[in-house]
């Protein structure tokens, strides 16, 4: 299953990428459809559930692949969906984010009905930028709301599958790269590996061989350059290809 972060489109391009590996590849989009949420709020995880029930009909393993928020749901989904067999998360986080409907401000998730506890976001916080670059407003989020960040942690001691988090030490939307140590840093205290892969320069999206950059998504700074994108790509590459095999 392909998971796309905050855009909510359909990952079409690297849904064909990976079934050109003989892969059967659904993408799913998980807000803005009929009787969706129509934003990145109060998403119920079981969306992604019922996603690999369908695949689990077809295929022998399941795994998820997601990016940014897409990120965030395919780690949830992965903890808790004992029938993944792997994750690759490209620019993760370790915890679960503030989502809003209009003015208020809840969960991105929820689980049988109730809000995922989430971190907030600091309401002290404004761009300097234009267009924005949001990385200083997720680091000082969790700075402000520390005794939030234990209840919004992700389980990922959890996921007993390969794990593989991809990251750019130049994302701007959020330090991706500091997140995916984070990750990895929690599995380790439970005694498992992770593969993390990462390149200085790049940014928040990862460009894997055969991939276009992409272009959708809220106008923002991300981070990177073409170059630096695509040779994460070439990077990470043989991991995701062996985490899916």
């Amino acid at each position: 299953m392909v998971v796309a972060g905050s855009s909510g489109r359909l990952d079409e391009q690297r849904a064909r990428l990976l079934a050109g590996l003989g892969a059967v590849a659904l993408t799913i989009r998980w807000f803005g459809g009929p009787g969706q949420q129509p934003g990145p709020f109060e998403v119920p995880l079981e969306t992604f559930d019922r996603a690999l029930d369908q695949l689990a009909e077809r295929c022998e393993r399941l795994a998820i692949v997601g990016t940014s928020f897409g990120a965030e749901a395919a780690l949830l989904t992965a903890a808790y969906d004992e029938r993944v067999s792997a994750c690759v998360a490209f620019a993760p986080t370790p915890v679960v984010w503030a989502g809003y409907d209009g003015p208020r401000e809840t969960s991105h998730w929820t689980r049988a009905g109730s809000a995922v506890p989430f971190v907030p976001f600091a309401d002290d916080w404004s761009p300097d930028e234009d267009p924005p670059a949001y990385r200083s407003l997720y680091e000082r989020s969790l700075a402000v709301h520390g005794d939030e960040v234990a209840g919004a942690v992700i389980e990922v001691e959890r996921i007993r599958g390969d794990l593989v988090l991809v990251a750019g030490g130049d994302d701007r939307v959020w330090p991706s790269a500091w997140f995916a140590d984070r990750i990895a840093d929690r599995r380790r205290q439970h005694g498992l590996e992770t593969t993390v892969v990462t390149h200085p320069a790049a940014g928040h999206r990862t460009v894997l061989p055969g991939e276009r950059a992409v272009e959708a998504g809220q106008v923002m700074q991300r981070g990177g350059t073409p170059e630096a994108d695509a040779a994460l790509g070439d990077l990470c590459w043989p991991h995701v290809v062996r985490a899916l095999a």
